[in-house]
């Protein structure tokens, strides 16, 4: 078994199904009218396997072009809760797919967005690619395979390329491919006969370890390099379903397996049994994601991180009690928003605050401090630490900015040392003169 995380690159999609009834004709043409009865929106490409690895209860990273648009940052929001985004520069508008679907079967498809990835791999996800334990490369033939070849040179990690018609020629070295029938039939330029032929033909032509050509309901055929030809049959056999999104499910599944330490034919036969489970279970129509839009507050601290990073955003936090909130708390709060996209407050726990502070603190109970502050608009998230320093979140948040109050200037901090490994930049913000929590509590008594 490898260590790290499975690494999916590659283009991703928004898919949605409109779903209803279609009970008659519409008068003024011959085609059904139907009567949307509900609307379900998933990830597709790259954000399908990634998100099906995810539920498969793998540590995933998913690099991948985001469009700063409506429909970009619905993708986010689908896919920020369980997995981490490496965002990417789109080009153009966010490719949406739109299902008019009846009864099990789609009645047309409608497809919208030319958006391409820029050629500009970063260095958080040449990071991702370092750290990886397996990478599963998703073309979709929207430019962001272009940029894993780079990003990919020398990896030492078992690497599953998922090609597509319009996309990029597989890498050499890489571990396994899995075209489909038509994609293997395209690349034998000589001629094409059948799976078994193209899948020996393909192990030296693109100098693959192992080629596995997929063919629906009969399986796969797969060539290692080097060795003998193996048929994987299918386990299950769902005639008649759709099987939109197969192709995905296998290639994270085998992708998976080989981070597990599979050998290639055991890692294709998990694959084929999965893919063929999925489709028995309808699919990617079958595939439902809680939808959170950016312009919604999420509710944890991560999911604010995550969404902020997958947009290339600036992500800020600071932390302290903040026991009887006063002007002083606020002015900092909207000074330390100001300076990038997001704002997360970590605050001291109950018992922390006590060790900090003596056992008459803090005056107002941690739940109710969280409750005042989410209640600030400058405020995005608040996440509660127990420990004596908010190292151990400020690790989980990766801020690029972490704020302190003017009380500290020329101090050391104690969480400095995971701020510096971080490459976060830490801000001082001077304090209003005379506003203190201690100061209030004295007047008080």
């Amino acid at each position: 078994m490898r260590n790290g995380p499975l690494v999916v690159i590659g283009d991703t999609l928004l898919d949605v199904d409109v779903e209803g009834d279609a009970e008659r004709l519409c008068p003024d043409a011959p085609v059904p009218v139907v009567a949307v009865s509900a609307e379900q929106a998933r990830p597709g490409g790259a954000g399908l396997a990634a998100l099906l690895a995810a539920r498969d209860g793998a540590d995933v990273v998913l690099i991948t072009a985001l469009g700063d648009d409506a429909d970009g940052h619905r993708l986010c929001g689908l896919l920020s809760r369980e997995l981490d985004l490496v965002g990417l520069a789109l080009r153009g508008g966010t490719v949406r797919k739109t299902r008019v679907r009846s009864g099990g079967q789609t009645l047309v498809r409608l497809d919208t967005g030319d958006g391409r990835a820029r050629p500009s791999p970063t260095a958080q996800a040449a990071e991702a690619i370092a750290a990886a334990g397996a990478v599963l490369v998703s073309d979709y033939g929207r430019g962001v395979a272009r940029m894993a070849r780079e990003l990919l040179c020398g990896t030492g990690v078992p690497v599953v390329w998922d090609p597509h018609p319009l996309g990029e020629q597989p890498m050499p070295g890489c571990a396994l491919l899995t075209p489909s029938e038509a994609e293997a039939r395209a690349w034998c330029r000589s001629g094409y006969h059948g799976p078994d032929q193209a899948a020996r033909h393909l192990v030296r032509e693109l100098r693959a370890a192992a080629v596995a050509v997929t063919t629906g309901e009969r399986g796969a055929a797969l060539a290692v390099g080097g060795g003998a030809l193996t048929r994987v049959p299918c386990p299950l056999r769902a005639h008649g379903r759709d099987a939109c999104g197969a192709g995905d499910r296998l290639a994270g599944a085998v992708a998976l397996a080989l981070l597990a330490g599979a050998s290639v034919e055991e890692a294709v036969t998990i694959g084929v049994a999965e893919a063929s489970r999925f489709v028995e279970r309808g699919g990617a129509a079958s595939v439902r994601v809680r939808e959170q839009r950016l312009g919604d507050r999420p509710r944890t601290a991560l999911e604010v991180a995550g969404l902020t990073r997958a947009h290339g955003g600036r992500l800020i936090a600071t932390g302290g009690c903040f026991d009887l909130l006063h002007a002083g708390h606020v002015s900092l709060l909207r000074r330390a928003r100001a300076l990038g996209d997001a704002l997360v407050v970590c605050v001291n726990s109950d018992d922390s605050v006590r060790r900090l502070k003596g056992p008459a603190r803090p005056v107002v109970d941690v739940h109710d401090r969280v409750e005042v502050l989410r209640a600030l608009g400058c405020v995005d998230a608040v996440v509660v630490f127990d420990e004596d320093t908010p190292a151990a979140v400020i690790e989980q948040l990766r801020p690029d900015v972490w704020v302190k109050g003017g009380d500290y200037e020329g101090e050391a901090l104690p969480e400095s040392e995971v701020l510096g490994r971080l490459g976060a930049e830490i801000v001082v913000l001077s304090t209003l003169p005379g506003r203190s929590t201690t100061n209030l509590i004295r007047e008080i008594q």
